[in-house]
């Protein structure tokens, strides 16, 4: 994994009394959330890539932390529906790791996070991928790379996902998505690496039709960093 500096430090750095989110385990070793042993885990993920079978068009490739399983699963559905906040900032820096492994540094990076509908904003207390693509845009400037987070995507309502199955899914998300500033000419040059941002990868259906939309913008995306992948994949 690409060496960002102080992930140990990121997940450890403040006890919090609810318990490890990642296996549950109270006591003074859980601190930012995760405890010694998940941590340990969670370091041990290495971002590969991954790709659904089979894949919709559109789709970039798409590189992840690794599977949707273990400390990654509980930690990501502690953040997301358990209102663990605090977990933004260590899921953020295990998503540096993707896009440190998944682009080159020598080119400017612009991170665009797939937007929440108004509702799961408003659930959630805020953007859930927001906060990470701002807690993984900080950690790679530290360490000296050339990133900015670009928010040109509006999310439009539509079903939840989980309710749905893939057919559903792909229904669902070809009029997820539109531009925030219809006719803006694209924020971005032709030497700038465009990274979509999710946390999970599951069809792929999603990743697609955001990318259809930035490319039809002109910022077609080089690749999706994602934090977790559901475990039918070609690598995993």
């Amino acid at each position: 994994m690409p060496d960002l500096g102080g992930l140990w430090s990121d997940l450890t750095d403040l006890v919090l009394p609810a318990g490890c989110a990642g296996c549950g385990a109270r006591g003074s070793g859980a601190r930012q959330g995760f405890c010694p042993g998940c941590v340990r885990e969670l370091e041990s993920l290495r971002p590969a890539p991954t790709r659904p079978i089979p894949a919709p068009p559109d789709l970039p490739p798409c590189v992840a932390l690794g599977p949707y399983a273990g400390a990654l699963r509980e930690g990501l559905l502690a953040y997301k529906e358990r209102g663990r906040h605090g977990l933004a900032r260590p899921l953020g820096a295990l998503l540096a790791e993707v896009v440190a492994a998944a682009v080159d540094r020598s080119r400017p990076v612009a991170l665009v996070p797939v937007p929440d509908t108004a509702p799961a904003a408003r659930a959630r207390y805020g953007d859930h991928l927001d906060r990470l693509a701002g807690h993984a845009a900080a950690r790679l400037r530290r360490a000296g790379w050339p990133v900015r987070v670009l928010r040109p995507l509006r999310a439009l309502p539509r079903p939840d996902s989980v309710a749905l199955d893939s057919a559903g899914r792909a229904a669902a998300a070809d009029s997820a998505f539109r531009l925030r500033r219809l006719g803006a000419p694209p924020p971005v040059g032709g030497d700038t690496t465009v990274v979509v941002l999710d946390d999970i990868v599951t069809t792929g259906v999603t990743l697609a039709a955001a990318s259809r939309v930035l490319h039809a913008a002109g910022m077609t995306p080089n690749v999706a960093a994602v934090l977790a992948a559901t475990q039918k994949r070609r690598h995993w």
